[in-house]
C-alpha cells in the first residue's frame, strides 16, 4: 500500500501523529497503539509504506492478551522474553507458545503524549507496573521520543561517503530516531531478582526476495564463539541462512518462522535489509556500548533453568511464517531488533537506548555504494548467495 493508503486506514482505527520534511519523508506514530512508529516513506503521500500493518487484527476489533499485533516498524519491549527472568511467562509455567504472554504494560493502553506543538519530535510516556518468572516487580517510568533524522545526522551514523550518496538528487530517503528511556520508579534491581533491558522491535513487509543482513565481528570461533544463534525456533534451513565473511544473511520472505541472534562477542552497531523487488535498502543503527561483553545482555531462549542468564543477543531479526502445522503466521512481516544492556539501576536510576532507522530508494548503483559502506556487503553478492541462478 502507499503511505496515503496506510495513514488513510488508520485514522478510521486510532488518533495517528506524523513527522514530516520537505524532501517526501513522512513518519506516522500512534500513541494509543503503546507509540509505535507504524510506518514511513521517503516518497510522500504515494510513496511506498515500510512498515508491516496487520489488517486482520485491526480490522478485528479484538485485543488479544498473547500480543496485540497491531504490527509497526519500532516498537517498544522489555528483555527478557524467556528464562528465569522472563517477563512473558508466569512462574513456573512451561516456556512455549501456549503460555507466552505479552505483560499487560507493554500490550495495552495509550502512551501519554507529553511533547509541546512546536517541538520537532513527539514525546510520549507511560507508566508500567510488570512482574517476572521469578516474582519480581517492576515499577517504571518509561518516557519515548520519535524525531527525523536529518543529512548531519546520517553523517554522523554512516559516515560522509555513504551520506554524500544519500544526497544525490535521484535519491529518496527517510530516517527517524527513538530515543527511549527507563527510569526505576521501585526497588533496586538485582541480579538475583533478575534485571530487565530495552528492546526495541522493527516490523517490516516481507518479500520473496528481501534478505536481512547483520554485519558482524570476524574472528575465530573459539575466541568469539558462533557467529550466529539460530536455534530459538528450531533448525534454520540452510537456503535461509547464509554466512559471508563479514555479514549474516538471512530470508525475510515471512514464509518459515525462525530467528537470529548476534551475541555480545560478535556485534556491531548496525543491521539492515535489502528488497530486491521494490529496491528498498533498510539500515537500522543502534546504540551500543563500546564493549558489549563488559554489560550484561538479557538471555531471551524459552528456557528455563538458563545457563548464562546475562550472556544474550545484541541484535537479532526474527522471520514470520506459520507457528505450527495447519496455523497460520502472525504477518507475513519480518523484523529486526536491537536490545540494549541490562543495569542493576537504584530507585530514580535510568536506562537509555537509541534506536533509528533509515529507509532508501534509488538506482541499485546507489543502494550497492550504501550497504557497501555501512553493511560491508556487496549487494551482487548478496543476491547470488541467497537466490543463485
Amino acid at each position: 500500500m502507499s503511505y496515503a493508503q496506510v495513514r488513510d486506514y488508520l485514522v478510521q482505527h486510532t488518533k495517528v501523529l506524523e513527522l514530516t520534511d520537505e524532501h517526501g519523508a513522512r513518519v506516522l506514530v500512534c500513541p494509543e497503539w503503546q507509540g509505535r512508529v507504524m510506518t514511513s516513506t521517503c516518497g510522500g503521500l504515494e510513496g511506498l509504506s515500510f512498515g508491516f500493518i496487520n489488517r486482520g487484527f485491526i480490522d478485528a476489533g479484538q485485543p488479544n492478551p498473547h500480543f496485540n499485533n497491531y504490527g509497526g516498524e519500532d516498537r517498544f519491549w522489555l528483555s527478557p522474553e524467556g528464562g528465569p527472568f522472563s517477563l512473558w511467562f508466569a512462574k513456573g509455567a512451561e516456556q512455549n507458545l501456549d503460555n507466552w504472554f505479552t505483560p499487560p504494560a507493554l500490550n495495552e493502553g495509550a502512551w501519554r503524549v507529553i511533547s509541546g506543538p512546536n517541538d520537532p519530535f513527539y514525546r510520549m510516556t507511560q507508566r508500567m507496573k510488570l512482574v517476572n518468572a521469578s516474582g519480581t516487580h517492576f515499577e517504571l517510568d518509561v518516557i519515548r521520543d520519535v524525531r527525523l533524522l536529518g543529512g548531519e545526522d546520517l553523517a554522523g551514523l554512516f559516515g560522509q561517503d555513504a551520506a554524500e550518496q544519500l544526497k544525490q538528487p535521484a535519491v529518496k530517503v527517510v530516517g527517524y530516531e527513538t530515543v527511549n528511556r527507563v527510569i526505576n520508579l521501585g526497588p533496586q534491581w538485582t541480579r538475583d531478582g533478575g534485571l530487565t533491558s530495552i528492546w526495541i522491535l522493527g516490523m517490516f513487509n516481507a518479500g520473496p526476495q528481501t534478505v536481512i543482513i547483520v554485519p558482524y565481528r570476524p574472528g575465530d570461533e573459539s575466541e568469539l564463539g558462533p557467529i550466529v544463534k539460530s536455534d530459538y525456533f528450531g533448525t534454520i534451513p540452510p537456503e535461509r541462512l547464509k554466512i559471508l565473511p563479514s555479514a549474516i544473511l538471512f530470508l525475510g520472505d515471512g514464509n518459515y518462522r525462525s530467528k537470529i541472534g548476534t551475541s555480545q562477542k560478535r556485534a556491531r552497531n548496525v543491521a539492515g535489509s535489502i528488497d530486491f523487488v521494490n529496491g528498498v535498502l533498510t539500515l537500522v543503527h543502534f546504540t551500543m556500548p563500546d564493549d558489549p561483553t563488559a554489560h550484561p545482555y538479557m538471555n531471551n531462549m524459552w528456557e528455563v533453568p538458563q545457563k548464562e542468564p546475562y550472556v544474550g543477543d545484541v541484535v537479532n531479526s526474527y522471520n514470520d511464517g506459520p507457528v505450527g502445522p495447519g496455523k497460520p503466521g502472525l504477518g507475513p512481516f519480518y523484523e529486526i531488533e536491537s536490545l540494549s544492556p541490562a543495569a542493576a539501576l537504584p530507585t530514580g536510576g535510568r536506562l537509555q537506548h537509541r534506536h533509528r532507522t533509515v529507509h532508501v530508494q534509488g538506482d541499485y548503483a546507489v543502494l550497492q555504494a550504501v550497504a557497501k559502506d555501512v553493511l560491508g556487503v556487496d549487494l551482487d553478492e548478496v543476491r547470488d548467495a541467497m537466490f543463485p541462478k
